[in-house]
């Protein structure tokens, strides 16, 4: 396994990139486009077993790798500190869909007021937990997204940045002839202040 800072800050980016991918397939209720309903609540739910896996793999592969590097403790606490905003989000989907088949299954009976004062009370039900799912994806992501710009120290990354530069500025050579000496310490003086 390659356990490099750029790496490890790159899986921890792709992860949180996952999360956002997430947050963005949450229902939004009242949403045209994205109101809830039970199927597409359980198949995010569903699709959420991917990020529980990839997040288990993260830390179990660096906890087991014997050549640790000295920033591998703060990525395996990260990666596991996602793990808890990703339960939050996959039990506040339950929640939804819960909700969700008791509304499809008291349909016949919301004018009858016992059932129409449940049936309210599992909709504010229904938008609690997608308030809570959002909120706990949001702060993952936010967290992986943190922790990949902590672990490499601006001068790793000015490393990188500088690695991936395929051109350099070519060395300036003696002005041409007929350039008079100070049309060329103005274009010295230009081609230093870039």
């Amino acid at each position: 396994m390659d356990n490099t800072v750029i790496s490890d800050a790159l899986a921890l980016r792709a992860t949180a990139s996952a999360f956002d991918t997430q947050r963005g397939k949450l229902p939004m209720p009242g949403g045209p486009h994205r109101s809830p309903d039970v199927v597409a609540v359980a198949r995010q739910i569903s699709e959420l077993g991917k990020p529980f896996t990839d997040l288990g793999d993260e830390v179990r592969f660096r906890a087991a790798d014997q050549r640790q590097a000295s920033h591998t403790t703060r990525v395996i606490t990260n990666f596991a500190a996602a793990v808890e905003p990703a339960g939050e989000v996959a039990s506040a989907l339950g929640a939804v869909a819960h909700q969700l088949a008791f509304l499809n299954q008291t349909d016949g009976l919301r004018d009858q007021p016992d059932a129409s004062a449940a049936r309210e009370a599992a909709v504010l039900v229904i938008e609690e937990a997608l308030a809570t799912a959002d909120a706990a994806v949001h702060d993952g992501s936010n967290s992986l997204h943190s922790a990949s710009a902590t672990i490499s120290s601006p001068s790793d990354r000015l490393q990188t940045a500088r690695s991936r530069s395929a051109t350099t500025a070519p060395a300036l050579g003696s002005p041409p002839p007929g350039v008079t000496t100070a049309v060329a310490s103005s274009s010295d003086r230009f081609a230093r202040g870039r």
